[in-house]
């Protein structure tokens, strides 16, 4: 690795590149451009570093975004590789991580959620995101988790498969409501036999690898025998479960026939903006699309943006083994056999040209082109009412980090704090934030308090992780749940941190606790209002009520969680069996806490030292 000087009185641009020509090798590699902060601008690839350098050692020929690149570049660094591969793979890690400002760089990327078919006697189906680490049968990607809803529900209804954890099927003693709604088969207590139960499960893999019309024909068949035999209820439940494959395939919309598996990829460009459009081709049917907004310039071309998006895209994500393109990309070559190398499988990139492949292309395309249109339409009214918000509080410029405070409790129980984020493109929800309340001194109930301690955690987070305020993560304006009250104990925070500079506003309901008479509070000056029907006032209305939803649902998943929690299961040495019989014997673990030790003792499978171990939990506890 070369890195040139850091004097600050170092010159820029051209002359700076050239002074790395003469020591630079004709090596693949990855270089990166950074500026008298030492910010990374750009991070580029190489097959030959030298010559990829050399054309940035004039300032004419190049686009305007790459001129402005190279008069901010103060210096550079390099880092040389192995192969042209590894250079690809190593600059769309960097993109992803350095987030260089005159890079195409995509945005919203999340894991999509898979299907998995569980490893055990009687297999679980259910959603599955993130690493595949657990053991099973996996299906996927979908587009969403509504779409693996909608699978999930219609293949419940046709297979009858479980979706309950291992610890309830095993603490089972009758069967659930799912049992009684004909969504399940109720393997937990023995209603089906496991190779009955074993049968459905490779019906429903072979539905999910593609055999539907096989599954549907042989249900056919079996209904048609059942009805014969005079069997009309077991003809009626197989009739249900025909129906339920059927509903899932025209929810699906295309299926396309002739291309069993691919990833269709459309780029639509307009006014410097862009919209990618996947959609996830599996055993032949269509699990559902995305859409996706990379940031680029008006200086950009098709080529380069749709590299940079199967790189990034990619980076964490298992390709198909055919990508269909709408764009031809430069280094074609090097993208395939990186994304090989990835799957361990031959990966294929095509820009179809007739065919049903290029139907599913202009689709995609088309959606791709709908999709922005309505974003630049979203971005254009968002733009306008950022302007009013910065008019209307007086902030220096239309914010382009609004951040919403929240907290919600019942009784100060399960308290918990609440941040949502928006900006130009709307509600940026991976930046979504819960705090639990931890304060042990705190009030039930102490609103000002549970504000001082979310304040406090974020202010400090924030001077860890962008002290000197260049990653964009610190907000141009605060708005807080509360009135004048709220907007002192905030004030007081912002003075203990040392950061008065970001401005705040108090969202107070104002009378009656009505939509429309919210009030707003400033440090040192009086409240005032919005006019009714200002369209800002309904933009912070609608912020308010996104931080209300969040903290909502947050305080509201730790309420279920936490009475959902079972004493037993502290208990060292209680297990699954354990505890199914030592509830199956006292009914309720309430009943477990009051029994004694010679009850304890009684129960089949409990040792002496493990009575004892249960009785000293809870009567230890009080």
């Amino acid at each position: 690795m070369n890195d040139g000087p850091d004097s600050a009185d170092t010159p820029r641009g051209v002359e700076v590149i050239q002074s790395y020509l003469r020591t630079l090798e004709t090596s693949p590699g990855v270089y990166r451009m950074l500026d008298d902060h030492s910010r990374v601008l750009y991070v580029g690839k190489a097959r030959n570093l030298k010559a990829r350098v050399s054309n940035y050692a004039r300032l004419n020929g190049h686009s305007r975004r790459i001129e402005r690149m190279i008069r901010e570049t103060a210096s550079m660094m390099f880092l040389t590789t192995r192969t042209e591969t590894e250079a690809l793979l190593l600059e769309q890690n960097l993109i992803k991580q350095l987030k260089p400002k005159f890079n195409v760089l995509l945005r919203d990327d999340k894991s999509f959620p898979n299907i998995i078919v569980t490893n055990h006697a009687f297999p679980q189906i259910k959603k599955h995101r993130g690493a595949k680490s657990e053991k099973g049968q996996y299906f996927g990607p979908f587009a969403s988790a509504g779409a693996v809803n909608r699978v999930l529900n219609q293949l419940q209804k046709a297979f009858l498969l479980r979706n309950c954890t291992d610890s309830q099927f095993e603490g089972r003693t009758r069967p659930c409501l799912l049992h009684q709604i004909k969504r399940c088969s109720a393997p937990c207590v023995g209603k089906i036999s496991e190779e009955d139960y074993a049968a459905s499960v490779r019906d429903a893999a072979r539905y999910l690898s593609g055999k539907s019309t096989e599954i549907q024909e042989k249900l056919a068949a079996d209904m048609m025998d059942a009805s014969e035999a005079m069997e009309f209820e077991r003809a009626a439940a197989l009739r249900d479960r025909i129906r339920a494959l059927t509903q899932v395939q025209t929810a699906q919309g295309i299926n396309p026939q002739t291309t069993a598996e691919a990833d269709v990829i459309a780029l639509y460009m307009e006014n410097g903006q862009a919209c990618v459009q996947v959609f996830f081709i599996r055993a032949n049917q269509n699990w559902g699309n995305k859409d996706f907004y990379p940031r680029v310039g008006d200086d950009v071309g098709p080529a380069e943006v749709m590299e940079a998006f199967l790189g990034q895209f990619y980076d964490q994500k298992e390709p198909a083994r055919l990508l269909l393109l709408s764009h031809a990309i430069e280094d074609e070559d090097l993208m395939c056999q990186a994304l090989s190398d990835k799957l361990g499988r031959k990966v294929e990139i095509s820009v179809p040209q007739r065919g049903e492949k290029a139907e599913l292309v202009e689709g995609a395309l088309r959606n791709a082109k709908e999709s922005l249109g309505r974003k630049m339409s979203e971005t254009a009214t968002q733009a306008k009412l950022l302007r009013g918000l910065a008019e209307a509080f007086g902030l220096d410029g239309p914010p382009q980090r609004i951040e919403v405070y929240d907290n919600s409790h019942i009784q100060g129980t399960n308290a918990v704090g609440a941040m949502i984020v928006s900006g130009p493109d709307g509600f940026m929800k991976n930046q979504y934030r819960k705090f639990n309340i931890k304060g042990d001194d705190l009030v039930p109930g102490d609103d000002f308090g549970m504000m001082k301690e979310v304040l406090n955690r974020r202010l400090v987070r924030l001077k860890k992780d962008d002290p000197d305020r260049s990653k964009g993560l610190w907000p141009d304006l605060m708005l807080i749940d509360g009135g004048a009250g709220q907007v002192s104990a905030v004030a007081e925070i912002m003075r203990e941190q040392g950061v008065e500079d970001v401005p705040f506003v108090g969202v107070a309901k104002g009378v009656d606790r009505d939509h429309g008479k919210e009030e707003f509070h400033r440090v040192g000056e009086r409240a005032f209002a919005l006019r009714h029907n200002d369209p800002v006032l309904y933009f912070v209305q609608r912020l308010r009520d996104e931080a209300h939803r969040f903290a909502i649902g947050t305080h509201r998943a730790k309420r279920a969680k936490a009475q959902m929690a079972n004493p037993l299961d502290e208990v060292q040495g209680v297990g699954a069996a354990r505890k199914r019989a030592l509830l199956q014997h006292f009914g309720s673990a309430k009943a477990v806490s009051r029994a004694n030790l010679a009850d304890l003792k009684a129960v089949d499978g409990v040792s002496e030292a493990l009575a004892e171990r249960i009785y000293a939990f809870f009567h230890e506890r009080g």
